[in-house]
């Protein structure tokens, strides 16, 4: 097997397991059930990657991935400090809305029972992203003036929540409840919320 055969079998195993997180909600995966879905052995599986855990860093490595290259064109961006965040949360919410499945490891849903390190790497991909909007909150403050009626570890942390929230809704729903869903008219008032002074939003 040449290496681009070798990339494409470990890509068909992660689309996969990503697939079966999002048609059996709630259940465990197991290496037989993800071998039968991919039509190979289990040994077969074992020889592109050495474990589960394994299976699952390699689409947390995908999420870490496709969002932070993302944000960092966000932030290239000539944009307001708030139409920025604005689209990295919408990134988040609509990421996740494309992929169901993954969402599950987002919430750790699709974690449980699994080794804690997958826990914990999911935890500081959150933690990266809340660092990354009170960055541009700082720099808001100074550059643009804006002020918050919090702090901007409160008002980051805030908007991580209600993304967090929609996101475990999506879940919960079964992934009936879109995470876009109503998002521009919550923003709206989000919005409104955290700034001290009140902004002439059209």
């Amino acid at each position: 097997m040449n290496l681009n055969n070798k990339k494409n079998r470990r890509q068909q195993i992660l689309e996969a397991l990503a697939h079966m997180l999002e048609v059996s909600p709630g259940a465990r995966i197991t290496t037989a059930g993800l071998a039968k879905e991919v039509g190979v052995s289990e040994a077969a599986l074992y020889r592109h990657f050495p474990s589960k855990s394994k299976m699952y860093e390699g689409l947390i490595e995908f999420i870490e991935e496709t969002l932070l290259s993302r944000i960092s064109l966000i932030n290239s961006d000539s944009g307001s400090a708030l139409e920025r965040v604005e689209k990295i949360l919408h990134l988040l919410l609509a990421f996740a809305e494309r992929n169901p499945g993954i969402t599950r490891i987002l919430t750790g849903d699709a974690l449980a029972g699994e080794t804690e390190r997958l826990r914990v790497r999911v935890a500081q991909l959150f933690e990266r992203l809340e660092t990354q909007l009170r960055q541009i909150f700082r720099e808001a403050e100074l550059k643009e003036g804006l002020h918050f009626g919090m702090s901007v570890v409160e008002t980051a942390g805030l908007l991580m929540a209600v993304v967090d929230g929609k996101l475990s809704l999506y879940v919960r729903s079964e992934f009936k409840r879109m995470p876009t869903e109503a998002w521009a008219q919550q923003w709206h008032h989000v919005v409104y919320g955290i700034l001290a002074k009140q902004p002439q939003l059209v």
